[in-house]
């Protein structure tokens, strides 16, 4: 069963006109979209999504509700070029849920779930050639340090890379399990007891992967282009890195370049084209009682208030 984190909040945020044009960027199991599409009787949904399960699943969903919508199989950083082919240029709002939804997490055979025994696999889309597989047999051991740190932000990174290197050398490390078990004995066993060992690393390697932090900035500097005025962005992310990269783009958004600040008067062309609606949203505790892996989430809102 997929839950929506933050649904009610990120929904009211999104300030929804009956006869608007919306966009899920991250479709998933279709919880954002069954609650916009609800909404929008005379209005228009599109929705983005790689991983071919989600859809299947979500169009079986949302044609229970309505038909004035379009599924779209393509990563969210392409959604400014897949709606210009189209014929949309502009819409009234759109909405990011970044995390990994719970029947891919869920299922083992995607290879996501520490919990789970699977091969290794994490990818969004099944026709990517890039898997876990090949990221924990091939990859060089400072090219594992480096993601496992900065995508991880684990402090036993070396250790760990240097214990994948070792194991493959004999077999090919080729199932989750086997990955944290490895895992397990690169850190001391006090650390170990505090928070699953192998949540840092399996989101490390997941983002490599789908080369999540990489677009991530660049699509949300797409969607606010492509924004109306009055239009609203809603971000939900799942941990500091990919907030960051929210925050910075949010900021930037809406505030007046330095040197243009500095002048005694700033001019109206010059001033921010955003404001910030919501700075930050984080889940309430029955919402993290009832769903766990919402504890981490965070919601972010900017609104579109001037033209280019």
């Amino acid at each position: 069963m997929h839950y929506s984190v933050m649904l009610k909040e990120t929904i009211e945020s999104l300030n929804l006109k009956e006869n608007g044009t919306y966009v899920d960027a991250t479709l998933g199991y279709a919880g954002h979209s069954s609650e916009i599409l609800l909404r929008i009787k005379r209005g228009f949904l599109f929705a983005f999504d790689q991983d071919i399960e989600a859809i299947n699943y979500s169009r079986q969903r949302l044609s229970k509700i309505g038909t004035n919508y379009q599924i779209i199989k393509s990563n969210f950083l392409y959604m400014k070029e897949e709606l210009a082919k189209i014929g949309i240029s502009k819409v009234d709002g759109i909405v990011f849920d970044l995390g990994v939804s719970s029947p891919q997490l869920d299922n083992a055979k995607r290879g996501f779930s520490y919990l789970h025994d699977g091969k290794l696999d994490m990818r969004m889309d099944l026709n990517s050639e890039l898997s876990a597989y090949d990221v924990v047999n091939n990859y060089a051991k400072q090219d594992l340090i480096r993601i496992i740190q900065d995508y991880g932000e684990e402090k036993y990174a070396s250790t760990i890379a240097q214990n994948i290197v070792t194991t493959r050398q004999i077999k090919p490390i080729e199932t989750t399990l086997e990955l944290v078990d490895i895992i397990k004995k690169s850190m001391p066993y006090k650390d170990t007891l505090k928070k699953h060992p192998a949540k840092r690393t399996f989101q490390a390697i997941r983002i490599e992967v789908n080369k999540e932090l990489e677009i991530l900035e660049d699509s949300l500097k797409k969607a606010l282009s492509i924004l109306k005025v009055g239009g609203r962005v809603c971000v939900i992310t799942f941990h500091s890195l990919e907030d960051k990269i929210v925050k910075k783009v949010f900021k930037d958004a809406t505030s007046v370049d330095k040197v243009i600040a500095s002048l005694p008067e700033v001019p109206d062309s010059y001033q921010p084209k955003f404001k910030l609606v919501v700075d930050k949203i984080l889940p309430n505790d029955s919402e993290i009682e009832e769903n766990n892996r919402s504890r981490s989430s965070c919601l972010r809102v900017i609104e579109r208030i001037k033209e280019d």
